[in-house]
């Protein structure tokens, strides 16, 4: 259901961009929808509201903040390149993630790690080098859209409560709502109410283009909700092949349906570049495993 999911939002995602250009605003529905769909599940009890106060508040209130960013630069990257292209770029997220550890946490990351993120790097280089929809605006943003989840894995750890994931991803997406309409408005209000959504409603009509946002905006909430609900439960080494796995769904959905024509230093550079991380992750899991059963041998 994650991969499916994930699937649909992605390919509806980027037909709505096709005729509908404004990313900052996407992303807001998408958020705003999900929030609405917490508060409606809060309200029919399912799941019960977990109580917040100001030190969760504070607590999740980084995390919230790298999400949203994290949200709206990968948007701003899905309308201006090929979908399969944002996703071979953020393929460097493990590259970032191994880096924020090893200098900003001081963790001591094996040279079997670095290693393993060499193919990552050549994968994506070799992928952008020949990329057909390549822009700039597309490959910056998805590189800082790498960096704010890394940030966000970061403060999510130092935000690891006793409150369930539901509830916790429920606050965050309510307070990355707030923090990704000013600049919506700012960036975008003035190009929407001239011509953004008369354009829009003139190309597909009213019903689908309200429809349409209401979709993605319920797909992109369900997936994240889902993905968060299985990693709570699986093992880390479940968690990191099923990552990969998604992206080459994604990627490999989203060139059958949209026709994008790749070149075949592209596609070797996304092959190269999934192999990379898949190996990476195998290595950290089987890390993660070896520390958990050392934990639990001393524990006993």
């Amino acid at each position: 259901m994650w991969y499916f999911l994930n699937v649909i939002f992605n390919i509806l995602n980027k037909k709505v961009y096709n005729y509908f250009p404004y990313p900052y605003f996407v992303s807001v529905i998408h958020l705003l929808v999900g929030v609405v769909y917490c508060l409606v599940s809060w309200t029919v009890g399912l799941p019960q509201r977990a109580p917040i106060n100001k030190e969760l508040l504070v607590i999740l209130t980084p995390v919230a903040f790298c999400h949203a960013l994290g949200h709206v630069m990968s948007n701003v990257s899905f309308a201006t390149v090929a979908v399969s292209f944002t996703h071979t770029i953020k393929a460097l997220e493990p590259f970032f993630n191994a880096a924020a550890s090893q200098f900003v946490l001081g963790h001591q990351i094996p040279l079997s790690l670095w290693l393993s993120l060499a193919p990552v790097v050549i994968g994506v280089s070799m992928a952008s080098l020949t990329e057909l929809s390549f822009n700039w605006t597309g490959f910056i943003s998805a590189m800082i859209s790498n960096i704010a989840f890394t940030y966000r894995s970061i403060y999510s750890k130092k935000a690891m409560t006793g409150m369930d994931s539901t509830n916790v991803y429920a606050y965050t997406s309510i307070i990355a709502l707030l923090f990704c309409i000013p600049p919506a408005v700012l960036i975008e209000g003035p190009q929407l109410m001239q011509y953004g959504f008369k354009a829009a409603i003139a190309k597909v009509g009213l019903f689908k283009f309200l429809s349409d946002l209401f979709w993605i905006g319920m797909f992109y909430h369900l997936y994240n909700q889902l993905a968060t609900n299985t990693l709570e439960r699986v093992a880390p080494l479940t968690h990191a092949v099923g990552n990969v796995l998604k992206r080459v769904f994604v990627i490999g959905f989203s060139i059958v349906v949209f026709g994008n024509k790749i070149s075949t230093q592209t596609g070797i550079g996304t092959a190269v570049a999934i192999a990379g991380v898949a190996t990476y992750s195998l290595i950290k899991a089987n890390m993660e495993e070896g520390k958990r059963k050392a934990a639990l041998a001393a524990a006993s």
